[in-house]
């Protein structure tokens, strides 16, 4: 099959990005393309149509591409859940929890398999692979388990582009040391090399790239600039990097930056409000008096909770929403909510029941068997009929418990499996991830913290956030396909 290898220097030199940007460039040529990463660890995750796992950036990726995710895009998930230990998703299906000592011995074979079908049959279905590496490709610790660099890149022969972050410093540096640790055969497929983030004036970087190309005899096929735009990261790493950049706003909304936050790209759409700031708060800081907080998606809600308890954050919570504050809880941070949350089987660690913050009457017992599918529902608040799509990934299952007055909550969707909120509208729990992607029940949700200060509605009639998304992954291509020559690589 045709293909192409996209790896970096180091991590979050921009190997995503880059491939997003080909995935989109290639498929606006009439290209049908495929994105594809053999080993992911991340715990931004999707749900595929047919109930599978993958990598959030794969899934933008494919809709880079103009197609729907599939499994095979990126066979094997590492989802990390604290200890040293992860779970192993393989085409898109939870096999097993594994610690980092024993990962080679027990998976390195079934994944490999898992990526060679994966990648035949995507060779059967598309033009070209759009393949990302992980990390850097010359850890040589790591080289003998490697699934996904130049293993890769040397199975389907794909000429392959080496990125390197110059912002970081070191560039140079960097480029030529990772090409110098690499084994012939696999120096000999690099084809080209992409000075990412760059932010200076070009004629002063012209001489460095001259030297460079003359000393590794690898052209420089691009110089991508600096580019603002925040694309779904593959860990929580992001959230360093993510600051306020807005000065001033009319709603301001704090997320709880748990220690294994979970799909944290379940907030982009807020952020893409220009009427809403977005602050990521560590469960050690003062909580503030923001207008609402959010509890997010986790790999480990009880360790998270504990944490909550033992920093005071948990307390803060409910004193806030005692306040009258609003509070929204998604996956994990719905079951945080709760009465108890028990795992009798040792899913998270160890066996026991646990107190949550009893603001939602719910009752959770996390199991082995995990839910993973696409959802459409109408919802009933917090305005009634608005359809409302997302996906669940949850080991948990949740029991409303009865309550003396039965009109203190409601269900928040027409499946009352999938979240509650109480009366007064101010706590608000759910297992519905990508809710805020769903543009009228997001302006209908922020219109609410917009009332309580007396603020004017905004317009509840706009489109939902893939239309955005798409506008997002148009400007990307053509800003990335002004300074990137991808001659080389499609002859």
């Amino acid at each position: 099959m045709k293909s192409i290898m996209v790896v970096g220097t180091t991590s979050h030199a921009g190997k995503s990005l880059i491939t997003t940007a080909i995935c989109r460039i290639l498929s606006r040529r009439g290209w049908r393309v495929a994105p594809f990463k053999g080993q992911n660890m991340a715990l931004n995750a999707y749900v595929t149509a047919n109930g599978g796992e993958i990598g959030y950036a794969q899934a933008v990726q494919a809709w880079a591409a103009g197609v729907i995710p599939w499994v095979e895009m990126n066979p094997i998930l590492l989802k990390p859940q604290g200890d040293m230990t992860s779970q192993v998703i393989i085409r898109g299906r939870y096999v097993g929890k594994v610690n980092a000592a024993d990962y080679y011995e027990q998976y390195f074979e079934m994944g490999w398999r898992a990526i060679e079908e994966s990648l035949q049959h995507l060779g059967t279905e598309f033009d070209v692979v759009v393949c990302e590496g992980a990390g850097s490709p010359a850890e040589i610790n790591l080289k003998h388990r490697d699934l996904t660099n130049m293993r890769i890149a040397k199975y389907l022969n794909a000429p392959t582009i080496l990125v390197v972050d110059i912002d970081r410093g070191g560039a140079f540096a960097h480029v030529v040391g990772t090409l110098e640790l690499l084994d012939p055969d696999e120096r000999q497929l690099i084809k080209g090399i992409v000075i990412n983030k760059f932010r200076g004036q070009r004629s002063i970087l012209d001489p460095g790239i001259k030297w460079l190309e003359e000393r590794t005899k690898i052209p420089v096929i691009g110089v991508i600039p600096y580019l603002q735009e925040l694309f779904p990261a593959e860990d929580s790493l992001d959230l360093l990097d993510r600051k306020p950049s807005k000065a001033q706003t009319d709603v301001n909304i704090s997320v709880i930056r748990l220690p294994r936050i979970a799909n944290f790209t379940d907030f982009d759409p807020l952020e893409s409000e220009s009427t809403v700031s977005v602050r990521y708060v560590s469960p050690k800081h003062d909580l503030g008096h923001p207008d609402a907080v959010i509890l997010p998606g986790t790999k480990t809600t009880i360790a998270d909770l504990i944490l909550l308890q033992k920093t005071g954050m948990a307390e803060a919570i409910q004193n806030y929403a005692a306040s009258g504050g609003t509070v929204l809880g998604i996956c994990g941070g719905y079951q945080m909510l709760g009465q108890i949350i028990a795992d009798p089987e040792g899913v998270e660690g160890q066996a026991g029941r646990y107190q949550g913050l009893n603001l939602l009457p719910i009752k959770t017992v996390i199991t082995g068997q995990k839910i993973a599918r696409q959802r459409q529902v109408s919802s009933n608040f917090p305005q009634a009929g608005l359809p409302v799509t997302g996906f669940e990934i949850h080991q948990g299952r949740s029991r409303i418990e009865p309550q003396g007055d039965t009109q203190a909550y409601q269900a928040l969707f027409d499946d009352a499996n999938l979240g509650l909120v109480d009366s007064c509208q101010s706590v608000w729990g759910t297992y519905l991830h990508g809710l805020f992607d769903n543009g009228p029940w997001r302006r209908a949700w922020l219109n609410r913290l917009r009332q309580q200060r007396g603020l004017k509605s905004l317009p509840t009639g706009v489109a939902n956030y893939r239309e955005q998304r798409e506008q997002m992954l148009d400007h990307l291509a053509t800003e990335v396909e002004t300074h990137l020559d991808l001659t080389p690589f499609l002859s």
